[in-house]
């Protein structure tokens, strides 16, 4: 069963809170996931300890934003980790969501916050 590492704006910590009953369908444990925050960070690992450069960024990019964020360690689950990618139809993590709908891996995400255009994105 997956964790949450549930992020506040300055958070000194992570706090865990289990979610997606494992007895559940695994597209609805998805859905139940993409439903649990406005902004989800599928990822290796967790916010304090990434375990990929990548999901590291993406972190960083985040609390420079200010945004109340929860992530998801796709190391926690493997059925989680396939089946986001095909939902998603996106072969690789991390994945940021906004309200269900992916905007996309580390690359998108940091096109987007150099443009300036990740601020109305994550508002949306």
């Amino acid at each position: 069963m997956g964790l949450f590492n549930i992020l506040g704006k300055n958070s000194a910590k992570n706090e865990a809170a289990t979610v997606a009953n494992p007895e559940a369908p695994l597209n609805d444990r998805i859905k139940t996931l993409l439903n649990s925050s406005n902004v989800i960070l599928f990822m290796k690992g967790s916010a304090d300890a990434p375990m990929c450069g990548f999901s590291a960024r993406v972190v960083e990019v985040l609390n420079h934003q200010g945004t109340e964020f929860k992530t998801f360690d796709i190391l926690s689950d493997s059925e989680i980790r396939q089946g986001v990618k095909e939902y998603s139809n996106w072969p690789t993590y991390p994945q940021l969501y906004v309200k269900g709908k992916l905007v996309g891996g580390c690359d998108i995400i940091m096109e987007l916050a150099e443009s300036g255009e990740l601020t109305e994105v994550l508002k949306a």
